[in-house]
């Protein structure tokens, strides 16, 4: 039966009546569903073009993932191979295969909103110059599964750069919520894997100048060199500490 996949004898088709369900197989995702026999015999027909396609998949979604299977692509961050649908790719033609390596991506390259992302890159030229004989990780997710805007593994240091966003409802107060929340996570993480966590407030830099700069780089300087050769000290460089109970 060309354009079916049927899980039923010709017997039993014989044999049904119109109104009668018959078993089919989803070329896509395989899984048993039923037409009436009225259906599976417009299917037949090679003049019923589109009755074939729907008897051919269980769903809408299936037919339309069977008639456009999903592409192999490259993520422009990690170089990681993933499949990607036709329509993902018509909408996003740039392909990222997670959120995290998306927003790399992305502060990195933006031309516009990079207020704080611009420290950030600043600084990431800046730091490796000033001591190189330090490793550095910028952004890295792997340390606490949660990324960190520097962390320096020698020394189990992280500096994260807090924004506006960080401090007042800009998005609303629901987002600051989030965010607020993801921050006191993030502090607990460093908490339970050791790691001293200091919280450097930027919110005032509303645009990225080299002399404004300057002075978080001397903050991140003085807590380096507080570090080298002693033992850490907890303390932070915020408005308010996250809280971290539990």
């Amino acid at each position: 039966m060309e354009g079916v996949t049927p899980l039923f004898t010709e017997a039993e088709f014989k044999t049904a009546k119109s109104k009668d369900v018959l078993p089919l197989q989803c070329l896509q995702c395989k899984r048993t569903f039923h037409l009436s026999k009225t259906r599976v015999q417009q299917a037949l027909n090679p003049n019923r073009i589109a009755a074939g396609q729907k008897a051919n998949c269980c769903s809408r979604s299936c037919a339309k993932t069977h008639q456009n299977p999903p592409v192999a692509v490259q993520c422009l961050q990690c170089q990681k191979t993933f499949k990607k649908n036709v329509s993902q790719i018509k909408k996003s033609p740039n392909h990222f295969c997670g959120h995290p390596c998306a927003a790399k991506y992305h502060n990195a390259h933006k031309t516009k909103g990079t207020r704080v992302s611009k420290l950030e890159v600043w600084l990431q030229g800046q730091l490796p110059a000033l001591y190189p004989g330090m490793k550095f990780d910028f952004n890295q997710t792997d340390v606490i599964n949660a990324e960190l805007d520097i962390y320096i593994p020698s020394l189990r240091l992280a500096f994260e750069l807090n924004g506006i966003f960080h401090y007042e409802p800009i998005f609303g107060p629901e987002k600051l919520s989030t965010i607020q929340t993801n921050d006191a996570r993030k502090f607990q993480a460093c908490i339970e894997y050791g790691i001293e966590l200091c919280l450097i407030d930027t919110s005032k830099m509303v645009n990225f100048k080299e002399k404004g700069a300057l002075e978080f780089l001397e903050i991140i300087q003085n807590v380096i060199e507080l570090h080298v050769g002693v033992e850490p000290t907890s303390y932070l460089l915020t408005k308010e500490v996250p809280s971290h109970e539990g």
